[in-house]
């Protein structure tokens, strides 16, 4: 039986807490002798409406705690069931943006300390998806002994992206998401008929809705508030034509994985960082058929599930 235990953990920014979630199953080992993964999410949506939202009734954190491993995933500030700062509460253009990736990177070595102190471990796998995989990238090249592999999921990287060339906009600390910006998003260059055959239109409207609910203020505004210290972070890379971090520090073996649709980290990002990746002890590339920057919640997911089930045992993918 898969037991869910919720961790509070402090945040970065003092006076918050994060929710740390753990899943693992009942039987089998003890949990300090299984692998240890925990999961980081993107720029808008938490952890626990990605990693652990259940379709069909199984989350893909239920489909790796079901394979003995003792998987964890993380809400950074201001995402999923994590604390909303104040800034959040007050107009978004009173405040300068909130959580970047330095303040992700942060938060996640607290998850880490606090896990290893939990199982008396020293290493465990990262899975990240789109922002996560920069905010897990990060970390991975500054605490390499942490990490023993990597998972990119839809990576983010912005090498040549031409510069705006106009004046950086004022964002605010946090920027605010619908329903129908969400469905809008996850149809980018593709038909209806093209998106339903992706996922059905049932799937994308009850995810879109529950992951919406878990803004303390949406019940009132219908709305999702987030963070906008990623999109400070990308407007500062693209113009500036910095690396968002250092692929060559990265030692541990990474699989780098993305659907052949994706429009907001596409194959061909994902083959500039992977030759990037000049000190990792093994790198793999996949691309899988049919998926969009939302793969993981589409019917193709159980493809993504098996490249990352075969990486994370250290074989081959079918």
């Amino acid at each position: 039986m898969i037991i869910q235990t919720d961790y509070r953990i402090p945040s970065a920014f003092p006076g918050y807490t994060l929710l740390l979630r753990n899943k693992c199953d009942n039987a089998g080992s003890p949990r300090s002798q299984r692998n240890t993964v925990l999961f980081v999410h993107g720029a808008t949506y938490g952890s626990s409406d990605t990693f652990d939202y259940q379709m069909s009734g199984r989350s893909w954190m239920d489909h790796l705690a079901a394979q003995q491993f003792d998987v964890w995933c993380l809400d950074l500030l201001g995402y999923g069931q994590s604390d909303r700062p104040a800034e959040m509460d007050q107009p978004a253009a009173a405040n300068a943006p909130i959580v970047t990736t330095a303040h992700a990177i942060q938060e996640v070595n607290h998850a880490v300390a606090f896990i290893f102190d939990q199982r008396q471990v020293g290493k465990l796998d990262l899975i990240g998806y789109s922002w996560g995989t920069a905010i897990c990238g990060g970390y991975a090249g500054q605490y390499p002994d942490n990490v023993d592999r990597l998972v990119l999921s839809g990576a983010l990287w912005i090498e040549g992206m031409a510069p705006a060339g106009a004046p950086q906009q004022s964002l605010g600390a946090y920027r605010t998401v619908d329903a129908e910006s969400m469905l809008r998003r996850w149809s980018t260059a593709l038909t209806k008929d093209e998106l339903d055959r992706i996922v059905s239109e049932d799937a994308r409207s009850n995810w879109c809705r529950q992951t919406i609910s878990c803004d303390p203020t949406s019940a009132q505004t219908g709305l999702l508030r987030a963070p906008t210290g990623v999109m400070q972070d990308f407007m500062h890379y693209r113009e500036s034509g910095a690396d968002w971090y250092d692929p060559s520090l990265i030692v541990a073996p990474v699989q780098i994985v993305v659907g052949e649709l994706d429009q907001e980290t596409t194959p061909a990002q994902g083959q500039q960082l992977f030759s990037r990746l000049i000190a990792a002890k093994t790198k793999q590339f996949t691309v899988i058929g049919q998926g969009t920057h939302s793969l993981l919640l589409e019917n193709n997911r159980h493809q993504l599930y098996r490249v990352v089930d075969a990486f994370l045992h250290g074989q081959a993918a079918d």
